[in-house]
């Protein structure tokens, strides 16, 4: 299903289905970890901006669960700012997702550092967890039970670190401890250059990193962003990608139907894998087949 772009659909109330991936970021900037690479460590959100993103998130999911019958299907990512699973309305959501019948995939980015038994709820057939291990904030026998219990449960998820000099170690003791199915990714530190040596040690965890090492070309290329992939805000802004900021339309009002086609991209490089990995000029649709969205390489 995430193998190929499909073909953009016509405005919206003609009975045409779409099939599309959409990445949703509200505004929650509040994370309980405080990773000095972050600019979200140990963010706190008022009540009312939590108030604020518990009603974008629903507002979100009822839209999500209103496209029942119209012919559309859904793959959703949850890409927030901050940890959105400590929050009970990102479980609930998450749930409640899984298991629409026209929603494919959903999937969070996470720390992992809320409880599991909420995943009861959830078809897991569709649900999966994209999980970040940050060394430092949790001990790695915390965090590693916390891996137990998904596998226990059934849940596909990923795990990642970023590739930080100091991080390596952990990394290697993580890797070694995760059951073989789990695939672990590593991503580039930001700003860091890593030379053949450092990339080998990086790639002997993770056989993809050389995709996260270097920064990818991307001005006037063709990318499936504004097509058939698309990023939702708080308020149902519909943007091609986290990264663009120029506005399709909105996807309450069903404007931005009517924008979705093929399109360069704008920008001179992509660096982030949420943004890259859907580069037509890049092979991981089919490296990520069936786990674009969670980041689980095919067949792994």
């Amino acid at each position: 299903m995430l193998t190929t772009a499909p073909e953009p659909g016509t405005e919206a109330g003609t009975g045409t289905g779409l099939d599309l991936t959409l990445l949703y970021r509200g505004p929650l900037s509040s994370c309980d970890y405080d990773c000095p690479y972050c600019p979200f460590a140990k963010r706190r959100d008022t009540p009312g901006q939590l108030r604020a993103d518990r009603a974008a998130l629903e507002r979100f999911t009822g839209w999500a669960a209103e496209r029942a019958g119209t012919g559309d299907t859904l793959s959703l990512l949850f890409t927030p700012w901050g940890e959105g699973l400590v929050r009970s309305w990102y479980r609930r959501a998450l749930a409640e997702l899984s298991r629409l019948p026209h929603v494919r995939r959903v999937a969070i980015q996470t720390n992992l550092s809320c409880r599991t038994d909420w995943l009861a709820e959830a078809d897991l057939a569709t649900l999966a967890l994209w999980v970040t291990y940050h060394p430092g904030q949790v001990g790695h026998d915390r965090f590693l039970a916390k891996c137990r219990e998904l596998d226990a449960l059934g849940v596909r998820y990923s795990v990642g670190v970023v590739g930080q000099p100091e991080h390596l170690a952990e990394a290697r003791r993580l890797r070694a401890a995760l059951a073989p199915a789990v695939y672990l990714w590593i991503n580039a530190a930001e700003g860091r250059t890593y030379t053949d040596a450092e990339a080998a040690d990086w790639t002997a965890l993770d056989p993809h990193f050389g995709y996260s090492r270097h920064a990818h070309p991307s001005a006037g290329l063709p990318c499936r962003t504004g097509e058939s992939v698309l990023s939702v805000d708080g308020d149902g802004t519909v943007r091609r990608c986290h990264f663009v900021r120029d506005e399709l339309g909105n996807l309450y009002d069903g404007s931005y139907r009517t924008q979705l086609r093929a399109r360069g991209c704008p920008l001179p490089v992509c660096d982030c894998h949420i943004g890259y990995v859907h580069l037509e000029t890049l092979p991981l649709y089919d490296v990520f087949a069936g786990g674009v969205l969670e980041r689980v390489p095919h067949g792994w």
